[in-house]
């Protein structure tokens, strides 16, 4: 990381309910030193800034399905039940309302593209709801190695350990011989794949998981997103075979009328992340498609607890996205990526699972404050430099400036939200809103 980029901080500690690895401490600490977590206690340290919370303190949320670039229109109202992600692709009604304007803003005729402003955008769309890592950033997406959020499929913690593909039957020979090498190699610890996203019905759904299995990037790597259409069998062949599934049921509603068979899965024993793919059909933020996930399984009759969820988007997702040494818990030695949120409920996880965006104090990412509330931003470090906002009724603090110089320096987007909105609203003023 840049030295400049961000504010240097002195050793912190935040008290709290803490939610650690093996317990809830009710009286906790979290101890954060030069980028990482020194300590997790119930004793309140001596000789470092210490700051009690009425929160809850929980590593960042990790969100393992997105297309974030997208996340910048407002939701798209699908005008009817498709039968697979081919079907909405071709639909007029999407071109207008999401292809077009994606031309727009990343093409503009003679125009330049906005693109890193969009990308910027769709990071504070991110952390301002407590993610710290996302999944999903396109190829081509700016400043690979310094990005606001941790990107789990682009360069994290100086390597890249994941690769992504939407649509396999897309994948050339060599794209797939590259996969497969650095997936042998040890280098690629996840591969983010689309597999059989559309209704139990559609055989070509199910068609193109099973095309999938015949190729030799089905293995340990493998991690699913949706499997909307298959059934037991396909979840014990994925499970066999050492693989990983994302669910994001609020799209898969939207879009099929149905979603993933997550009874099914769980009795595979696959590992299950949650994503809240993208704002066209997805949820808002990963705070809200946990109350979907919540629901849907409440009404089903599925036994998932408020702590499976909430660790479906911290060590769960950590794990499966390879990045279970650094990622995911709050302990000594690892990156100090952690949220705190507002405790409406005694129970920390119940607490979790009820938060909305406007539920988050404090967001941290290797140790630095990105977003929070502006009085405990204050009493952490200095202000100025932050971007002071008001956010759903509250002044909060977000600090941009990480890998985010000016406009006109080629290698960022606007330092600022409110020049990075106006960029993007001058381009195309339907922007979906972040603190509406």
């Amino acid at each position: 990381m840049s030295p400049q980029a961000r504010p240097t901080q002195a050793a912190v500690a935040l008290g709290g309910v803490v939610i650690a690895p093996d317990q809830v401490l009710t009286k906790g600490w979290v101890v954060v030193e030069n980028g990482v977590i020194k300590s997790v206690t119930t004793r309140k340290p001596a000789g470092v800034m210490a700051l009690a919370t009425d929160g809850v303190i929980l590593p960042g949320l990790i969100d393992l399905h997105g297309h974030p670039e997208f996340n910048v229109f407002a939701p798209w109202e699908p005008p009817k039940t498709f039968i697979n992600r081919g079907q909405w692709r071709g639909d007029p009604l999407y071109q207008q309302l999401v292809r077009d304007p994606w031309n727009q803003l990343t093409k503009g005729g003679t125009s330049a593209s906005v693109k890193k402003g969009m990308t910027r955008y769709a990071e504070v769309r991110a952390v301002v709801a407590g993610v710290t890592a996302i999944q999903g950033a396109s190829k081509d997406y700016p400043n690979k190695a310094e990005a606001l959020v941790r990107n789990v499929d682009l360069l994290i913690f100086g390597s890249q350990v994941a690769r992504s593909t939407v649509d396999f039957d897309r994948l050339r020979p060599d794209d797939i011989d590259s996969i497969e090498r650095s997936i042998t190699a040890g280098t690629t610890k996840a591969h983010y794949i689309h597999l059989a996203e559309g209704q139990k019905s559609n055989q070509a759904s199910i068609n193109e998981f099973l095309n999938f299995t015949q190729s030799p990037l089905f293995g340990p790597a493998t991690v699913m997103i949706h499997g909307t259409a298959l059934d037991r069998s396909h979840f014990g062949q994925l499970a066999d075979a050492g693989g990983k599934l994302v669910w994001s049921p609020q799209s898969n509603l939207r879009l099929y009328n149905e979603t993933t068979d997550i009874a099914a899965a769980l009795d595979a024993k696959l590992p299950i992340a949650l994503g809240a793919d993208w704002m066209p059909s997805g949820s808002p933020s990963l705070l809200h498609e946990m109350k979907v996930a919540a629901r849907y399984l409440a009404e089903n009759g599925i036994e998932v607890s408020n702590k499976q969820l909430v660790e479906m988007v911290t060590s769960v997702a950590a794990d499966i996205a390879g990045l279970g040494d650094k990622l995911g818990r709050l302990e000594p030695g690892r990156a100090a990526d952690l949220l705190v949120l507002q405790r409406p409920f005694e129970d920390a996880h119940d607490s979790v699972v009820a938060a909305y965006p406007s539920s988050v104090e404090l967001v941290m990412i290797g140790g630095d404050i990105i977003y929070g509330r502006a009085d405990l931003v204050r009493q952490l470090t200095t202000i100025e430099g932050y971007e002071v906002l008001i956010a759903w009724g509250r002044e909060m603090g977000l600090d941009t400036r990480f890998g985010s110089p000016e406009v006109a320096l080629p290698s960022g987007p606007p330092l600022r939200l409110l020049d990075i909105s106006r960029q993007l609203i001058g381009r195309y003023p339907p922007i979906g809103p972040i603190f509406a």
